[in-house]
């Protein structure tokens, strides 16, 4: 096998990291650093098949894996669901706070 000079070239052109036979999974302590270090967890969900095909299809159209997708319209979504919650105890606190007795003043 001939040495490949580690260019951004090289790179670019995939002369370097595009071999499958050159490929290994990283050992897990690698993979538990790297999620650490991203604030990631690992889960386990069961969703409808048609549902993980649907996802594909879209992954694929946008040149992306499906898990990625998957946590990116997560994180679209909690940000909005979180103002929705918010909103939620806000009126019920408004609501609280006009059921209380108004304290009275003394005439002068």
């Amino acid at each position: 096998m001939k040495k490949i000079h580690s260019t951004d070239e090289a790179w670019d052109t995939r002369e370097l990291g595009a071999d499958p036979d050159a490929v290994q999974v990283a050992p897990q302590e690698h993979v538990q650093a790297l999620d650490a270090a991203l604030g990631m967890q690992t889960i386990s969900i069961r969703l409808p098949k048609s549902l993980i095909d649907a996802y594909k299809l879209i992954a694929a159209h946008h040149g992306v894996g499906y898990q990625p997708l998957m946590r990116d319209i997560l994180q679209r979504y909690v940000p909005e669901g979180l103002r929705e919650v918010l909103a939620h105890h806000e009126e019920k606190v408004r609501e609280s706070s006009e059921r209380l007795p108004q304290k009275r003043r003394k005439a002068a």
